[in-house]
C-alpha cells in the first residue's frame, strides 16, 4: 500500500471513529443528565440557566421517591408484566411463524398479508375495545396481571421477524429430519428454533423493553397504585407537589426503571446485533 493512499485510509478510519464517537455521545447524553439530576438538590433542578454539575450530590431525591412510590411492588410488577409477555409471545410468534415460514397450506399467502395489513390499525384504537372485552370476559376482576398480559400473548411484528429467520434456514434441514422420523413439533424444537436464537433473543429483548417501557396500556388497566408498573406509577408523580413537577424525584425514579434494561441488553447484545443484521435477509 502506497504512502498516500495508506493516508487516505487512515484519514476514513479516524473520520469514522469521530462520527461513531459523536453518535454515543449524543445518544448517552439525555441518560447523563437523567443520572445527574437525580443526585442534585432542587435548587439546581429549578434553577436558571440550567446547571449540568450540581453545586452538591445528595440522595434526596430518592429518598423522597420511595416515601411517595411504593418502587418496590411497582418495579416487581413492572417485571412479572414485561417477563410473561416477552415468555408467551417467544411460544406463540415462533409457532405462528413457523407454520407461516415452514409449512404449505392453502391460503398462507393472504393470511400473511392480512396479518401485516393488521398492523396499520393505530393501537390506540384498539384500547377501548380491549378494555371492554377483558371487562366482559370477567378477567379483569380476577387479576389485573393475566388482564394486562392476555392482549400481548402474540404480535404480528413478532410473528413477521421470526418468520423472516425461519425463511432464510435451508429446507435441507426439515427434509433430513423428517426422514430420520421426526415429527413436526420435533422439527420444529430441535432443529429450527436452536438455528434462530438470534431471532429470538432480539425479539426477546423488544418485547421486554417495549412492555417495560408501556405507559399508557397499564395506565388504562391499573386502578390502584400498588397494582401499576413503575413507568405507570411515575407518571403519577407529575405535578403531584404543590402543581410543581418533581423533576428530580421523577429522574430517580427513570434512573431505577432504566437499570434492567442496561443489564438484559449487556447480556445479549451480541445476539441482538447478529439479530438485527440478519432479519430480513431472505423474504
Amino acid at each position: 500500500m502506497t504512502r498516500p493512499s495508506l493516508l487516505r485510509h487512515l484519514a476514513g478510519r479516524v473520520a469514522v471513529c469521530l462520527v461513531l464517537a459523536a453518535t454515543a455521545a449524543v445518544t448517552v447524553f439525555p441518560f447523563l443528565v437523567c443520572l445527574i439530576t437525580s443526585f442534585a438538590p432542587d435548587r439546581d433542578v429549578n434553577s436558571w440557566p440550567p446547571r449540568f454539575i450540581p453545586s452538591s450530590w445528595t440522595m434526596a431525591n430518592y429518598l423522597a421517591l420511595f416515601q411517595r412510590v411504593p418502587v418496590g411492588r411497582q418495579f416487581l410488577n413492572s417485571l412479572i408484566f414485561a417477563s410473561a409477555v416477552t415468555v408467551c409471545s417467544l411460544v406463540f410468534d415462533s409457532l405462528a411463524a413457523y407454520a407461516l415460514a415452514r409449512l404449505d397450506f392453502r391460503g398462507r399467502n393472504t393470511l400473511l398479508v392480512v396479518l401485516i395489513a393488521s398492523m396499520m390499525i393505530p393501537y390506540q384504537a384498539l384500547l377501548i375495545p380491549l378494555y371492554r372485552m377483558l371487562a366482559s370476559l370477567g378477567v379483569m376482576a380476577s387479576s389485573t396481571m393475566v388482564a394486562m398480559v392476555m392482549p400481548r400473548m402474540a404480535d404480528v411484528a413478532g410473528i413477521f421477524l421470526l418468520r423472516q429467520f425461519f425463511v432464510s434456514l435451508p429446507r435441507d434441514l426439515d427434509n433430513a429430519a423428517r426422514l430420520d422420523g421426526a415429527g413436526e413439533f420435533r422439527v420444529f424444537w430441535s432443529i429450527v428454533l436452536p438455528n434462530a436464537r438470534q431471532g429470538l433473543f432480539t425479539l426477546g429483548l423488544f418485547n421486554f423493553m417495549n412492555n417495560w417501557n408501556d405507559l399508557l396500556w397499564p395506565l388504562i388497566m391499573t386502578n390502584r397504585t400498588e397494582d401499576r408498573t413503575l413507568i405507570a406509577g411515575l407518571s403519577m408523580l407529575n405535578g403531584s407537589v404543590g402543581g410543581a413537577v418533581p423533576y428530580g424525584i421523577m429522574m430517580a425514579g427513570s434512573v431505577i426503571a432504566a437499570i434492567p434494561l442496561v443489564i438484559v441488553f449487556a447480556f445479549i447484545q451480541r445476539q441482538f446485533v447478529e439479530g438485527v443484521a440478519m432479519t430480513g435477509m431472505k423474504g
